[in-house]
């Protein structure tokens, strides 16, 4: 029995993980999960004064997987916050991997078809930066402390380089480190330690500007493209997008062991709360139940691994087949699309069992 913690949320966030929860039930998978519930809703996390999210990060780092749904940050410097940072501070993660990937009958943008990961620092830069503002002759400045560490920006890098050798893509991109020779030159220094590390992987760094220019002329080849916090926050939301729709990947916010193992992995959803949707039962699960394989993957256990590999290819199989939500051109309501999911994941376990 492998446990896991569930992350509740809000709105339709909630809804899908719902949905995704029922693709990996035992009956289903084959594999017995017990899930352990934290409620990370907008109204407990209010009641708790955020106790409940630090509890929800110490139980990553016991049971070493989690999955969360989609949750509301309130605007106001008085309220609860976004709980994501707490959880990466406390699962001690440095990583959070993005990969946009050929979703079957959705026509990308730019001619793209090859997978392109983003593996960016999971937290500093300019998030929780301290920020203030000063009057000086008249006129108003706003200022901010950003930083960045050796250890994270470490950690990404070689990140990025064992990622690219297990899915046969190129180390691409990298910092403003002509701008930045000391902040964001640290980054540049550590992709470059971890490039002569893996001699076998091609590297080919570039400016994040021009990063993103390339992206749009990009010659097919499989990329994995390390960044800063910020830089790679952006950078995920855009490459998403040039797959046609953010709905065929999900995001794995990843807590690495000093010799670069995975020590604990969240699985997420790279979409928000969606309200509009909430109760209408026509959101598209795709990228939560994505989310499960992703976190399956990470299972120290052959029945797992199998899940994993039977969830991937079940779901991108349905919309192959036409089996879509609305937002992908089909008419299939969220609780179909999940439905043909689980059909064709118990179909595949069954004879991967008879086969031995």
């Amino acid at each position: 029995m492998h446990r896991f913690a569930v992350l509740t949320g809000d709105q339709t966030g909630q809804e899908l993980l719902a949905e995704a929860l029922r693709v990996i039930d035992p009956t289903v998978i084959g594999c017995e999960l017990e899930p352990v519930v934290f409620d990370l809703s907008l109204q407990n996390r209010r009641a708790t004064d955020n106790r409940v999210v630090y509890d929800a990060g110490s139980a990553i780092r016991e049971y070493r997987i989690a999955l969360k749904a989609a949750t509301i940050t309130p605007e106001g410097s008085n309220d609860v916050g976004s709980p994501n940072r707490i959880l990466r501070e406390e699962m001690d993660a440095q990583v959070i991997l993005r990969t946009g990937r050929r979703i079957p009958g959705v026509r990308p943008i730019g001619g793209v078809y090859a997978p392109i990961s983003v593996v960016r620092m999971a937290r500093d830069d300019a998030y929780g930066a301290k920020e203030w503002r000063e009057t000086v002759d008249g006129d108003e400045y706003a200022f901010r402390t950003e930083k960045i560490s050796r250890s994270v920006s470490r950690a990404v890098a070689r990140y990025a380089f064992i990622h690219a050798q297990r899915v046969g893509a190129k180390v691409f991109g990298g910092p403003k480190f002509t701008v930045s020779p000391t902040y964001e030159g640290m980054f540049k220094e550590e992709m470059d330690a971890a490039a002569a590390e893996h001699p076998e992987v091609r590297y080919e760094p570039q400016l994040i500007d021009a990063t993103f220019a390339l992206l749009l002329a990009t010659s097919g080849d499989p990329l994995v493209i390390p960044s800063l916090n910020r830089d790679g926050d952006l950078l995920s939301d855009m490459v998403l997008q040039m797959f046609g729709s953010i709905a065929g990947s999900e995001s794995m916010v990843i807590s690495l062991d000093g010799d670069g193992t995975v020590a604990a992995v969240m699985a997420e959803a790279p979409h928000g709360t969606a309200p509009s949707l909430e109760g209408k039962n026509v959101a598209n699960p795709m990228a939560m139940i994505l989310a499960t394989a992703g976190m399956l993957a990470h299972v120290d256990d052959a029945h797992a691994r199998r899940a994993s590999r039977a969830v991937y290819e079940a779901t991108l199989e349905a919309v192959f087949d036409g089996v879509r939500t609305a937002d992908l051109g089909g008419s299939a309501s969220t609780t179909d699309f999940t439905n043909e999911v689980i059909r064709r994941v118990k179909s595949k376990i069954e004879v991967w069992r008879t086969m031995g």
